[in-house]
């Protein structure tokens, strides 16, 4: 089980890439704008630098929904390894079945 911080820590960084992913798609808009002048796409580059850090959505941390493990993350189904493993024998994720030959 992760800590209960790192966990609250990655769901505010999602709170804020959902609050400023349209201000962070329009600056990048201007910078790919190739019709932009160079003072446009400077200034759109300094409000891009303005915003806060944790905007950015690199700097979330995939984790399983159950745990809050950070490794051996499976996307498709947002669980850890270990949680996927469990959830599959236990016949909660329908079409998966332990394998056997």
């Amino acid at each position: 089980m992760a800590k209960k911080g790192d966990i609250e820590r990655n769901r505010n960084v999602k709170k804020l890439v959902a609050k400023y992913a349209g201000r962070r798609a329009r600056l990048k808009a201007i910078l790919r704008d190739g019709e932009r002048s160079n003072e446009d796409k400077f200034q759109a580059r300094l409000k891009l630098a303005q915003l806060p850090r944790n905007s950015s959505p690199t700097r979330v941390r995939n984790r399983c929904e159950l745990s809050g493990r950070a490794r051996g993350y499976y996307r498709k189904f947002r669980l850890s390894r270990i949680w996927l493993r469990e959830m599959a024998l236990r016949g909660h994720i329908p079409g998966m079945v332990k394998s056997s030959w």
